[in-house]
């Protein structure tokens, strides 16, 4: 059966077979017609060989099932190309790693496929971005009468390796970011399922601005807050989990950083006049993490923090307060700061020093969470400390 597919697809027919196979980037989903020399070449260049196998042929020579090896290639985002011969030695060895980390135990056949979507998707908005912005300023022709097209190429070949080494080496360090994080909770339960806190930024009306802003303004104006947030949150010891436009998704481990961060984002942003207002959410608790990606009822209650923010305000859940009164990064009233203070002075000790302050908001029921109290917070000013 299998010599009979190979020859099948040697003399252009299609095998017959309910599943047609994988996909590869940038590949037609069906038979090429005469494809374009300099995109052949560009292709080539970039995955260092050329054209060799087909799915079926690829998927025997690296000993994987079909079966695998398409939802393998489906979940790093290939789009589905039949029985092309369109595959390379490159393909073939990332089967081979992969179905081996199985047959060794390594990960479950699942844990694989979750490895390759989750490197597929990233990647592929890094290399979206890379063509959308980066590559296309580069290419702009340098002399008349030359098309973006020639400069590619050799542009391409001057950037593609110092570029891979960036990657691999940014990676690394986030791996080993990830991991130090991971490793430092000593509940096992924790490792997985993670108390951490939750911020959500999001701009006020920006749906009405869009409306009268031209399509380039919205792009430029989005990017400098995701590139304004992206900066605060990493300097400040936070991670960017996503942005969603008008809206960005971060995460700490301490619940001082997070409030760090989230008055950061209102101080910076509204001391710059082509920003809207914004408002932030922030939750403490409980965290499933899963591809990159955060979930449960904290993610969602930070979201609805969010939506009820005053403008240029930030709202915190009373998990979130508690946590900043244990560690004494914030007063639990301004009654019990002020009888610390003068304690302190009687002894002619130094008062403590609070970094935020915390007022507590009207309680209210939040659809899907039932009644929260959400409390107010703000930078401690040493005016508070005085009064």
């Amino acid at each position: 059966m299998e010599w009979t597919q190979d020859r099948a697809v040697d003399r252009g027919g299609e095998p017959e077979r309910a599943d047609h196979g994988p996909s590869v980037p940038g590949a037609p989903r069906d038979e090429p017609p005469e494809d374009d020399p300099l995109a052949l070449r560009l292709e080539t260049l970039i995955l260092g060989a050329e054209r060799r196998y087909t799915p079926f042929q690829a998927a025997r020579t690296a000993g994987v099932s079909m079966e695998l090896a398409s939802r393998f290639w489906r979940a790093m985002g290939f789009a589905d190309i039949n029985q092309a011969k369109a595959l390379t030695e490159a393909d073939v060895l990332a089967l081979r790693r992969l179905a081996g980390l199985v047959e060794a135990g390594l990960l479950s056949e699942a844990m694989a496929v979750q490895v390759a979507r989750s490197t597929g998707q990233t990647t592929a908005r890094l290399a979206e971005w890379q063509i959308d912005s980066f590559l296309e300023g580069l290419t702009e022709p340098p002399e008349p009468g030359m098309t973006r097209t020639e400069v590619t190429y050799p542009l391409m070949e001057l950037l593609l390796p110092e570029l891979e080494e960036f990657l691999v080496y940014v990676w690394r360090r986030q791996l080993a970011a990830a991991t130090g994080r991971v490793v430092q909770v000593s509940d096992d339960e924790e490792m997985v399922d993670r108390r951490l806190a939750i911020g959500f930024a999001d701009l006020v009306g920006f749906t009405r601005l869009t409306r009268r802003m031209e399509e380039e303004e919205v792009g430029e104006l989005v990017e400098a807050f995701e590139t304004t947030s992206a900066d605060l949150v990493a300097a400040r010891g936070g991670r960017l989990v996503k942005t969603l436009g008008d809206e960005v998704l971060f995460a700490a481990d301490d619940a001082g950083v997070a409030a760090e961060i989230a008055l950061r984002l209102i101080e910076t942003l509204s001391g710059d006049e082509t920003m809207p207002e914004l408002r932030v959410g922030i939750a403490f608790g409980t965290v499933a993490t899963r591809m990159g990606d955060v979930f449960g009822t904290t993610v969602n209650l930070a979201s609805r923090l969010t939506s009820i923010a005053p403008r240029d305000a930030v709202l915190v859940d009373s998990a979130f307060a508690e946590e900043l009164i244990r560690t004494g990064e914030a007063p639990a009233s301004e009654t019990v700061a002020a009888e610390e203070t003068d304690r302190a002075a009687k002894k002619g000790e130094p008062p403590p020093a609070y970094r935020f302050a915390l007022q507590p908001m009207w309680q209210r029921p939040v659809r899907g969470l039932g009644v929260v109290e959400p409390w107010l917070l703000t930078r401690r000013t040493p005016k508070a400390d005085e009064d």
